[in-house]
C-alpha cells in the first residue's frame, strides 16, 4: 500500500501540472483568437476615417457610407468581445467623436485636426486590442511579426498616407503665411509613410522566413506589392517639393484602400490558421494526458491487486518461523539422549536450558545433591 501511494502521488502531481499548463495555454490561445476577430472588424475603420477626412476637407459634411458601415462592424465586435478585451470604454469615446465629426466647422486646419484626433484614437484602439489579447506577447515568431504588421505598421502607414495627401492639397491652397507650417507637417507624414512601408516589408519578410505555413509567402506577395504601389503612387502625387497631382492622389487612395483590405484579410487569416493549429495541438495534449493518467492508475491498481493476491496470510502452518513448534525441554526417557542433549539433535532450538546444573545422565539423587551443593 505504501509503495502504491508513493507511485500514485508523483503521477497525480505530474498529471495536474500538465493539465494546468495545457488549460492556461488554451485560455491564452482563445484570448488571442478573440483579438484577431476584433481586428477583422477594426481594419476597415482606418480606411473609412481616411475617406471621411478627405471628403470633409472638400466641404462634404455628411458621414460617408463606408464610415457608417465600419462603425457598425466595430460596434458589433465590441459588444461581443469588448468586456473580455477591455476595449469598450475606449471604443465608446471614439464612436462619440466620430458621430460629432460632421458637425465640426471652421477652416481646413481645424477640420483636419479634428479628424487627426479621431485617427489617433483609432490607432490607440489597435494598441489596446493587441496588448489586451496578448498578441504582442506571443512567443511564436511568425505570429508576432504578423500581428506587428497588422496592428502597427499597416494602420499607421495608411493613416500617414491619408494625412500626407490631404496636407499636400491644403499646402497648395493655403496662404503664403501658412505654407511653411504645412510644409513641415507634410514632411513629417512623408517620413512616417516611408518608414512605415520599410518596417512593414521587413516584418512580413521575417514572418515568411520563420513560418511553417506553406501559404504565407504566396498569399502575401501579390497583396504586399499592390499595397506598396499604392503608397508609392500617393508619395508621387503629393509631390513634396512641388504642386500635388490631385488625380494621382485620388487613384492612389483608391488603390491603397483596396490593397489594404486585401492584405489585412490575408494576414489575419494566416494568424487565425496558426492559432487554430496551436489550439488543435493543445487539445491533443489534453487528451493524451488523460489517457496517460488513466493507464497509470490502472497499472497501479493492477500491481496492488497482484501483490495482495500473491502473499499468503501470516501464521499459516509451514510458513516461516511462525509454523515451527519449538520445544525447550527433553521429552525422552531418563538416560536417553534426546533433543536438547549433547548427544542428541544438534538443533539449537532443542537445547535444554541448564541454569547452571551439570547434566544428570543417570537421573537420581546425584543430580539433586549436585543442585543442593550448588545452592
Amino acid at each position: 500500500m505504501a509503495l502504491t501511494v508513493l507511485v500514485a502521488l508523483p503521477t497525480a502531481a505530474l498529471f495536474l501540472r500538465v493539465r494546468s499548463d495545457v488549460s492556461a495555454d488554451r485560455a491564452d490561445t482563445e484570448l488571442k483568437q478573440q483579438g484577431v476577430t476584433y481586428l477583422v472588424a477594426l481594419a476597415p475603420l482606418i480606411s473609412a476615417l481616411a475617406d471621411s477626412q478627405s471628403q470633409a476637407l472638400q466641404g462634404v459634411t455628411a458621414e460617408p457610407a463606408s464610415l457608417t458601415s465600419a462603425v457598425a462592424r466595430v460596434q458589433e465586435a465590441d459588444g461581443n468581445l469588448g468586456a473580455t478585451l477591455g476595449t469598450t470604454n475606449r471604443w465608446n469615446g471614439i464612436k462619440e467623436k466620430i458621430t460629432n465629426l460632421p458637425a465640426v466647422t471652421g477652416n481646413s486646419q481645424q477640420i483636419f485636426q479634428a479628424h487627426v484626433e479621431v485617427g489617433d484614437l483609432a490607432l490607440a484602439l489597435y494598441t489596446e486590442v493587441r496588448k489586451n489579447s496578448k498578441l504582442n506577447m506571443d512567443p511564436q515568431q511568425d505570429i508576432w511579426y504578423l500581428q506587428e504588421t497588422i496592428t502597427v505598421n499597416m494602420p499607421r502607414t495608411v493613416t500617414a498616407v491619408s494625412r500626407m495627401s490631404d496636407l499636400a492639397n491644403m499646402h497648395e491652397a493655403a496662404a503664403r503665411a501658412q505654407k511653411p507650417a504645412l510644409q513641415v507637417q507634410l514632411g513629417v507624414e512623408l517620413d512616417e509613410v516611408q518608414s512605415g512601408v520599410a518596417e512593414l516589408t521587413e516584418n512580413l519578410q521575417a514572418a515568411a522566413d520563420v513560418t511553417d505555413s506553406a501559404s504565407l509567402a504566396g498569399n502575401t506577395l501579390n497583396n504586399l506589392d499592390s499595397f506598396r504601389r499604392g503608397v508609392e503612387a500617393a508619395v508621387r502625387g503629393a509631390n513634396f517639393n512641388g504642386s500635388p497631382d490631385v488625380s494621382t492622389l485620388v487613384t492612389a487612395q483608391s488603390t491603397l484602400s483596396t490593397a489594404l483590405n486585401a492584405l489585412t484579410t490575408v494576414l489575419l487569416k494566416e494568424i487565425q490558421a496558426l492559432l487554430d493549429t496551436r489550439s488543435d495541438d493543445l487539445s491533443y495534449r489534453q487528451i493524451e494526458s488523460w489517457v496517460l493518467i488513466t493507464v497509470a492508475v490502472l497499472l497501479i491498481l493492477l500491481a496492488a491487486f497482484w501483490t495482495r493476491s500473491g502473499t499468503a496470510p501470516a501464521g499459516q502452518p509451514g510458513d516461516g518461523a511462525a509454523g515451527r513448534d519449538i520445544s525447550v525441554h527433553n521429552d525422552g526417557p531418563p538416560g536417553t539422549p534426546g533433543p536438547g542433549t549433547y548427544g542428541g539433535s544438534s538443533s539449537p532450538y532443542d537445547q535444554v536450558p541448564g541454569y547452571g546444573e551439570a547434566p544428570n545422565y543417570g537421573g537420581g539423587a546425584a543430580g539433586r545433591e549436585r543442585s543442593g551443593a550448588l545452592r
